[in-house]
């Protein structure tokens, strides 16, 4: 299989899931380190998969998450983690989305940046509930 395109050395990840600090994959953990940026939301609607979940993009709806600076190396270990490469198995798909910060940036005061954000294919969110809220942590800890 070829190679993906390299992507620039520093891009944005917004995680939702199972990536956020504190969970099971927790971002923070994998190497070389990213650098977190802020909590931020997106568009879209999040459904409950059971042990992740994913979120379908736009609509008037928010779902809650962090942003995270990452390094080609590391987006090559979340392509791997979200399945998307080197095999793909059609859960996920990776986009580029505008994502609203909730504070703007001490560096730039930009309140957008355009983020990585791995969308699942809607048709494995058939008969899965809706996260109400948008927030996976919240949400966990409702379940639980």
């Amino acid at each position: 299989m070829p190679e993906p395109t390299p992507p620039p050395a520093s891009r944005h990840v917004f995680v939702y899931g199972t990536l956020r600090r504190g969970d099971v994959r927790d971002i923070t953990r994998l190497r070389p380190a990213p650098q977190f940026v802020g909590m931020a939301g997106v568009a879209g609607v999040l459904y409950d998969l059971g042990p992740y979940p994913g979120v379908v993009l736009g609509g008037s709806a928010r779902v809650t998450g962090e942003v995270y600076a990452i390094s080609a190396e590391l987006e090559r270990q979340l392509d791997v983690i979200e399945e998307v490469w080197p095999q793909q198995t059609g859960e996920y798909r990776k986009q580029t989305v505008g994502v609203q910060l909730d504070r703007p940036l001490a560096s730039s005061g930009a309140v957008a940046l355009d983020c990585l954000v791995y969308e699942i294919n809607p048709a494995r969110t058939a008969g899965k509930p809706l996260i109400m809220g948008g927030d996976w942590l919240e949400h966990l800890g409702q379940r639980s």
